[in-house]
């Protein structure tokens, strides 16, 4: 029989492969699934990892999914270095949508281009306002910060269905719970013409290069993440657990906020109840799946963004219902913390 034998020492080699491995384990589950719905399996395959790659249009759209994923995972990879839990990025993101609608409704026709970059910083704060109050509370109170992010969540959704239907709604907008379009002056500026890429590509891979530096080449990060592996040698070597804390979350709470001000002065161009599309909660597997390391996060940025886009064809195509998308998403991390069992262990054919 096959068991679990403990390793010396962790493998760095299966912490590579584990989540190549929850990637095929995801496909042959996906594939069965799509069997057992009475659905052709390689139409179902075809239509979440080929679709998203057979065209320049269809790339970019990959690219605007990915970027959103991409800044969020990014402050999750902080936060959770730092053993500081953040779960609730959804409701930073949804903070910085506001923050940011707030400051694109009030621009007027013919107000500088420059106008782009308050509404940015808008956004940015707005994440980090909805974080610190989660780190303030730890701090203060010593209250848990996996439940208490996580339930700001649901108060931001409310905030935003208040505002959308209320003060901020269009007057001209048919009774439709939403903001007026914002001025092209406030739209972040496409790269392309006849593409939604936007700027926040550039914002997301800047974000990437810093996390970099800062984690693995600054005493700063450096002792963000001994205080996540050893809190006690964190303690005696005088790094301050209560400043970790709070850089964790601000860190992670802005960038949440800048991927939701991208979302709103981009690709939507109004303040929406939709604006809660799931992101911050996607972006905690994209952390996970990349293993909390800036590059390898581009690459589960990616591949989130195509679970988003195959499960809507999925839903157009196929007629399956567009969940699938929470499945797929649902499986490859069930999977990849499977496959990492294999990082500390390792099997054994016991005769």
């Amino acid at each position: 029989m096959l068991k679990l034998e403990a390793r010396p020492q962790a493998s760095s080699l299966w912490s590579y492969l584990s989540p190549l491995l929850a990637l095929l384990l995801t496909v042959l589950i996906g594939v069965a699934l799509f069997a057992a719905l009475g659905k052709d399996p390689v139409s179902g395959l075809r239509v979440f990892f080929w679709e998203p790659l057979r065209s320049a249009y269809a790339l970019g759209e990959l690219t605007v999914k990915a970027t959103p994923l991409l800044l969020i995972a990014i402050g999750l990879a902080v936060c959770f270095r730092s053993n500081v839990w953040n779960i609730g990025a959804e409701g930073q993101y949804v903070l910085g949508a506001i923050a940011a609608s707030g400051v694109a409704l009030l621009a007027e026709p013919g107000t500088s281009r420059w106008i782009v970059v308050p509404i940015l910083m808008a956004g940015l704060m707005g994440g980090m306002f909805w974080a610190a109050i989660t780190a303030w509370l730890r701090d203060r109170f010593n209250a848990n910060e996996i439940l208490v992010s996580l339930m700001l969540v649901y108060v931001a959704v409310q905030l935003l269905s208040y505002m959308v239907s209320g003060p901020w709604k269009d007057p001209q907008g048919y009774n439709f719970p939403q903001s007026k379009n914002f001025d092209l002056v406030t739209r972040i500026p496409r790269l392309f013409e006849g593409s939604r890429i936007s700027i926040g590509v550039f914002l997301a891979l800047v974000g990437v290069l810093g996390a970099w530096i800062f984690l693995f080449r600054t005493r700063a990060g450096f002792s963000q993440q001994v205080g996540g592996l050893a809190p006690a040698a964190a303690r005696y070597a005088g790094f301050s657990s209560r400043r970790a804390l709070w850089l964790a979350l601000l860190v992670s709470g802005g960038m949440a906020g800048l991927a939701g001000a991208l979302e709103v002065a981009g690709p939507i161009g109004q303040l929406t109840p939709y604006v809660p599309a799931g992101y911050g909660f996607a972006a905690i597997i994209v952390a996970f799946v990349g293993r909390l390391h800036p590059v390898g996060m581009v690459f589960s940025a990616v591949l989130m963004s195509m679970f988003y886009i195959g499960g809507e064809l999925a839903q157009s195509r196929l007629g399956l219902p567009k969940s699938l998308t929470g499945v797929f998403q649902g499986l490859l991390l069930f999977t990849l913390l499977a496959c990492d069992t294999l990082v500390n262990y390792r099997l054994k054919w016991d005769k």
